[in-house]
């Protein structure tokens, strides 16, 4: 059975949430009950880039490089940043490593940046005590992607309760994560309509790119206070037409000033700017996604001032006539 009630922000952590959301701090015991009657929202729209993990080259993770980039995107006009997506290489990462890295970057992270970090695993009990420990690390809200080893077993009832389990035991909001790409499966329509209800569930990130799909979610769950993510940069427009309310991006990790225009142009109704500014992300956030992948997005951020670097094996560098590809999808566009 899912919870009723309004969506609110666990009052243990609605000091740090007040700051970044802009409402002031609360005082005391009376002031976090005020907060919490008034029902203090998290905003997820905005652009977000899925950060990258930095490694050295013996594949340790470069927390000076992690730190050179968080300074770079200090200065970008994001919303927040996302923390342990399929960007960071998370699966490659240790649960220690993981945390740890989501302790680093809200360290480093202007107060008033949302912070959502990756907790999703395949096990409920393991996605639950990941969970705790990212909002213990800092977390505002944690991206949890569908389990998919059992794939076939996954059908709405299983992927329902889980979520379920995970966000009735969340001290922070939680975002649904539907990667096709890489889990194989898609988070159905029906199990997101029935999660959207949840009173701790705020949102999706939606990598499918199915733009029907995404229109009707935010149809079937206008009466809910939930909210919808882009998860490529090659369809933000066209999710912005249809409801979303923002993006997380790998491409953002790149040109995120060009995103955070594009987001700005789509939100102010200003669509055939929009329209040309969209059509030339096209070619490169395909070639560091679908085409290329993680190596691409690292090379690329290298060539325009980020600390990309190696990858943690068995993800393999790009080859030559790669990375050749890779400049001429971004020159062709005007990036380089």
């Amino acid at each position: 059975m899912l919870r009723s009630g309004a969506r609110l922000i666990s009052s243990r952590r609605l000091t740090t949430a007040a700051t970044r959301l802009g409402l002031g701090r609360s005082s005391g015991s009376d002031g976090a009950r005020a907060l919490t009657s008034a029902g203090v929202r998290l905003d997820l729209s905005g652009v977000y880039p899925p950060i990258a993990t930095p490694f050295t080259e013996r594949e340790d993770v470069d927390y000076d490089k992690l730190e050179h980039n968080l300074r770079k995107y200090a200065e970008i006009p994001f919303k927040g940043l996302v923390v342990q997506g399929s960007n960071g290489e998370y699966p490659y990462l240790t649960e220690e490593e993981r945390v740890e890295v989501v302790k680093r970057v809200r360290r480093s992270m202007p107060a008033d940046k949302l912070l959502i970090a990756g907790s999703g695993c395949e096990s409920t009990r393991a996605t639950l005590e990941l969970t705790a420990k990212m909002a213990a690390a800092g977390a505002d809200a944690v991206l949890v992607v569908t389990p998919c080893f059992y794939k076939g077993k996954m059908d709405s009832h299983a992927l329902v309760q889980h979520f379920t389990k995970v966000a009735d035991g969340s001290e922070v909001p939680l975002i649904l994560y539907s990667v096709p790409a890489n889990t194989g499966l898609e988070l159905p329509l029906d199990a997101v309509v029935r999660l959207s209800q949840h009173p701790n569930i705020v949102g999706l990130k939606d990598s499918g790119g199915d733009i029907t799909t995404m229109g009707l979610i935010v149809h079937k769950t206008k009466d809910q206070d939930f909210q919808v993510l882009a998860g490529s940069a090659g369809f933000l427009m066209a999710a912005y037409c249809v409801g979303a309310v923002g993006g997380v991006c790998a491409l953002a990790n790149i040109l995120g000033k060009p995103l955070c225009d594009l987001a700005r142009l789509c939100t102010s109704g200003r669509w055939e700017q929009a329209r040309e500014l969209q059509q030339r992300l096209i070619e490169p956030n395909a070639a560091v996604t679908r085409k290329l992948g993680v190596p691409a997005l690292k090379q690329a951020m290298d060539w325009f001032g980020f600390h990309g670097g190696v990858c943690r094996s068995p993800l393999r560098p790009l080859d030559q006539e790669q990375t050749q590809q890779l400049r001429r999808d971004f020159a062709s566009n005007g990036w380089l």
